[in-house]
């Protein structure tokens, strides 16, 4: 299951802005997708004109419903990253 061949268990969260973020935040935001929804996996979602920005994440087989709370809560840990200045990820 990727984004590319998905199954029918998999859910692509959308969220309302696309923040920019570099390859090490996304792969946090992979992670927290991950165990946020306890998926079997997760992959941002470049936005289309670009890549450099997230659009949202692509679950597969999430355990817990990514229902309005889940979506809030991914989209505020990607914006808070995207935010921060110097160096490190915050929170690692």
């Amino acid at each position: 299951m990727t984004r590319g061949i998905p199954s029918a268990a998999c859910v692509e969260i959308v969220f309302r802005g696309c923040p920019a973020l570099g390859a090490a935040e996304q792969v946090a935001l992979e992670d927290y997708a991950l165990a946020l929804a306890r998926a079997q996996g997760a992959e941002v979602i470049p936005a289309r004109e670009d890549p450099g920005r997230v659009a949202g994440v692509h679950l597969c087989a999430p355990v817990i419903h990514p229902g309005s709370a889940v979506v809030e809560d991914l989209e505020a840990f990607a914006r808070e990253m995207a935010e921060r200045t110097g160096e490190g990820l915050g929170w690692s």
